[in-house]
């Protein structure tokens, strides 16, 4: 157990809409299990992003007893909204997001922590080509987006939507709030998917920071019924349809010159490793 004024190595990051479901089968008992067995310091913060289905609730009986686990609850605005809340809160060197199915089990952290001793400032999870849990329409539909958006942005990184990925804190803190995400007027509302970490992996990209991508294991575990989904079909049409626009949102606004280091700024004021 650590107070506030230790130092932390790993925080992380669990976004919570409507995960009911996926809390009742256990997921923050396998990430407590799995972190209090390393050598390490930690800190998992899991932010509620007004759930309406008793989400908020499971999560404070399931940390009780979990020292190092805490909760902070925001007004529902979106994954983005909550990921950056827990960000703001963290105190750890290295940051990890993952999401609360747990689709990429925690343990898969080993693959991508030793990185940052060979001077790398982000390491994200990448499903690789298997894809294990997709349906045939899923793979073919996912080799054609990765193949469209490697015309235009990201070149070097083959999954741009695996929900686990760490970065040096720093890093997070400079690139989350240039998300074009923070500067709409409207908020989502209900479950809405995001597409914001091709947005990100651009902003990490272009300021210089060093990225790496390391296949980890990925099956979909995702039990939750209180998000809204439709059909498997709709709801991967809805997807597409998102993360199509947003690559091309994101190179229109590269074309503008919006990402653009305002003058006399460096584009990164973290000094990139290696």
């Amino acid at each position: 157990m650590t107070n506030a004024e230790t130092p932390l190595y790993l925080s992380v990051v669990i976004p919570c809409y409507n995960e009911a479901r996926n809390l009742e089968r256990g997921v923050l008992d396998e990430v407590h299990q799995f972190l209090v067995r390393q050598p390490y310091t930690w800190e998992v913060i899991v932010v509620d992003d007004g759930s309406t289905d008793g989400s908020r609730q499971l999560v404070e009986q399931i940390i009780a007893d979990k020292p190092g686990f805490s909760l902070a609850v925001i007004p529902h605005g979106g994954k983005p909204a909550a990921v950056w809340a827990g960000i703001q809160q963290a105190r750890g060197e290295i940051v990890l997001f993952t999401d609360m199915d747990q689709s990429t089990p925690i343990y898969e952290l080993d693959k991508l922590l030793p990185w940052y001793s060979q001077g790398y400032d982000v390491v994200i999870g990448s499903r690789g080509a298997a894809r294990e849990g997709f349906s045939l329409v899923r793979k073919v539909g996912s080799l054609i987006f990765r193949s469209l958006r490697s015309l235009f942005l990201l070149r070097n990184i083959s999954d741009t939507q695996c929900g686990f990925k760490t970065c040096r804190r720093p890093v997070a803190l400079e690139t989350f709030p240039r998300l074009q995400f923070f500067a709409q007027q409207e908020r989502p509302t209900g479950w809405k998917v995001s597409a914001y970490d091709v947005e990100l992996l651009f902003l990490m990209e272009r300021a210089g920071y060093r990225i790496k991508e390391v296949v980890v294991e990925w099956q979909n575990r995702d039990v939750s019924v209180t998000k809204g989904q439709h059909s498997d079909l709709l709801r991967y049409l809805n997807e597409s349809v998102e993360m199509a626009r947003e690559v091309l949102r994101v190179k229109r606004n590269e074309l503008r010159g919006m990402y653009d280091a305002p003058e006399g700024r460096p584009p990164s004021s973290v000094r990139v490793g290696g």
